[in-house]
């Protein structure tokens, strides 16, 4: 994969894919259907999965995509792959919160190494570059030309005093046990993908999710994590989360920065 032509790419759609995805969110109503796993679904994930699906699929017609919204794509098997959440905290999106991010990932062998997550409605910008470490953007951002960007980097964690990242909509008693095994110093709730890219810049030192996820809610995420040094492990061994999994489901995970001394 080219990642030079890649990463703009991935910048360019996924800030495309927030305009269609804002012009939704920003009128008095929209309609919410329910999908057939009972997740809800609007006009804003189909038109970003659409604008997002078709600049993929022109540059790259040889590479396997996987997009949440196109149910054909889960049957795909591949090692390498493209894979999108066009509008990843839908319920955020539904319930006005502006916790949704798009989300664009590249996958090699088993391990997220490009990504782009894109929060429109706060106005945060995190990715990869092409030599794999990650950025956050400033903006307003323009479509056709980054502006200033700045390295992410992990926390060096105190394990006296952790500051901790949870789900906003899927936090649970399981997931409350888990995180009092910790010394805490704060804690955070964040909707999506967000709560990797909190880590990533060091706002968070972990994220634990004992919940069902798919691979296109975490790669994008994942990748940008990994790009400031950050790790995603499976909650039940500790080894590195892998994707190109038969039906596309993760495993329960902690994301988290070096230094953490996880719990089992």
């Amino acid at each position: 994969m080219n990642q030079d032509r890649l990463v703009p790419l991935m910048r360019h759609l996924a800030l495309e894919a927030g305009d269609r995805i804002m012009q939704v969110y920003e009128r008095p109503d929209f309609e919410v259907r329910s999908k057939g796993d009972a997740s809800p679904v609007t006009e804003a994930d189909e038109a970003a999965d659409a604008v997002i699906s078709a600049g993929l699929r022109s540059a790259f017609p040889d590479v396997p995509l996987i997009t949440e919204e196109q149910g054909e794509s889960h049957a795909l098997s591949a090692r390498s792959f493209l894979i999108v959440d066009p509008l990843d905290g839908t319920k955020e999106f539904v319930q006005r919160r502006g916790d949704f991010t798009v989300n664009i990932a590249y996958v090699q062998d088993g391990i997220p190494v490009s990504g782009v997550v894109y929060a429109p409605a706060q106005g945060r910008l995190f990715y990869t570059l092409p030599d794999g470490t990650s950025v956050e953007e400033a903006g307003p951002f323009d479509k056709t030309a980054p502006g200033p960007v700045r390295p992410i980097r992990v926390s060096r964690p105190d394990n006296a005093a952790l500051m901790v990242v949870a789900s906003k909509s899927h936090r649970d008693q399981a997931t409350d046990d888990y995180i009092s095994r910790y010394a805490v110093r704060d804690m955070k709730s964040a909707g999506s993908s967000l709560k990797f890219c909190l880590v990533a810049t060091g706002e968070a030192d972990l994220y634990p999710r004992l919940g069902r996820t798919m691979e296109w809610d975490t790669a994008a995420g994942d990748a940008v994590l990994r790009g400031a040094g950050g790790h995603v492990v499976r909650f039940d061994d500790h080894t590195p989360l892998a994707y190109g999994k038969p039906g596309w489901d993760n495993p329960f995970f902690i994301a988290y920065a070096p230094g953490t001394e996880l719990r089992k």
